[in-house]
């Protein structure tokens, strides 16, 4: 794969990360009423949801600048294993932040190379 081709499929993907996680934080951010009803349903407060908007707006925003990258993916990561948690105490389906997190983890070794040698076993 050459380096304009793997160029492009990493900003694609993530574009398309960052685009759930400022979509995401603009529900919470905005306060509407179904905002509202999903911080109630998962037992939060208004106040803890709108904190939980700015949490993943920062955590995006880390995400997408090159050079903080890494440590955003991993604040996204950690956040959707929250997520993860926070389904499952509420018997909610999983689906949703696991694929999601397995795109952020895409993105992130798609993004940086680096973390691939760091994964990657080394076999003598």
């Amino acid at each position: 794969m050459n380096t304009k081709t793997r160029n492009t499929i990493n900003w694609v993907i993530a574009g398309l990360v960052a685009f759930v996680f400022i979509g995401s934080a603009a529900g919470k951010l905005s306060g509407s009423a179904d905002a509202a009803k999903m911080a109630e349903g998962f037992g939060i407060s208004a106040g803890s949801f709108t904190l939980l908007g700015v949490v993943e707006l920062i955590a995006v925003i880390l995400f997408v600048i090159p050079r903080t990258g890494i440590l955003g993916a991993l604040v996204l990561a950690a956040y959707m294993g929250g997520a993860v948690a926070s389904h499952l105490e509420h018997n909610l389906s999983i689906l949703a932040p696991v694929v999601i997190s397995a795109f952020v983890w895409i993105a992130a070794v798609v993004r940086f190379p680096e973390l691939t040698q760091r994964i990657r076993v080394k076999k003598d």
